[in-house]
């Protein structure tokens, strides 16, 4: 899974570079994890990831707190959590979650963003199977940490893949772990770079880098897009 992740990651990261409204996407993620698990972090861990993410990204405290502070507002109850899934250029599948205060609109211009790369929208549903569902945690790879060790403390909150990539270790999970595999990596006292909830395909397909380039400008206008939280491909 290492090659993939890279890619994964790093076709990401090219992207989130140049976003000009990073800071408001990583707000309303704040948010949403605010709303649905309360707005202490040290009780949620979805919380806890998303302000993580956040702060490694350089966004303010203030920004932080304000995105907490929304969803204990009114102007959270007009958020909801839409995914859609479309076919893209050559036939690359695209899981879409997106969270949004106007699922007309939302759709609407997700369904354009398909339309012009030649793709199009499907049934919500048709692509389920092909994604799993997972959490991830990247951790900075150093001499105080023993893979073995760390596998089979880890387990029994439910690990289900570990792997070095580079300097970093990644640690794979069922999605309903994601909870559990937090505490325990905190109780270990190890800091997490990163974490987050994954679609991650189950058959990855190889596509030419001039198939790449169409897909990535596709993937480029949707990730622009307020309502967007996060893309995931079919890309091996």
């Amino acid at each position: 899974m290492g090659r993939a992740f890279e890619y994964r990651r790093a076709a990401k990261e090219k992207r989130w570079d140049k976003m000009s409204k990073l800071f408001p996407k990583l707000g309303k993620a704040i948010t949403m994890a605010a709303k649905e698990g309360g707005v202490d972090p040290e009780m949620n861990a979805s919380l806890r990831s998303a302000i993580k993410n956040a702060k490694a990204q350089n966004m303010p405290k203030d920004n932080i707190a304000a995105a907490i502070k929304r969803a204990q507002g009114k102007d959270a109850d007009s958020f909801s959590e839409m995914n859609y899934e479309g076919k893209g250029p050559h036939g690359v599948l695209v899981f879409v979650e997106c969270a949004t205060d106007n699922p007309t609109r939302t759709i609407a211009n997700v369904k354009s963003y398909f339309n012009k790369a030649g793709g199009s929208i499907v049934s919500n549903g048709s692509l389920e199977f092909m994604f799993n569902r997972k959490c991830v945690f990247e951790i900075q790879k150093s001499d105080d940490i023993d893979i073995e060790e760390l596998e089979l403390e880890l387990i029994d909150s439910g690990l289900e893949e570990i792997e070095e990539v580079e300097d970093k270790i990644i640690i794979y999970g069922d999605y309903t772990s994601f909870g559990d595999l937090s505490s325990a990596i905190e109780k270990m006292e190890i800091e997490v770079t990163k974490s987050n909830l994954e679609r991650l395909p189950t058959s990855p397909v190889r596509f030419s880098d001039d198939q790449l380039a169409d897909i990535e400008k596709m993937l480029d206008k949707i990730e622009d897009d307020d309502d967007i939280q996060q893309v995931f491909t079919n890309v091996e």
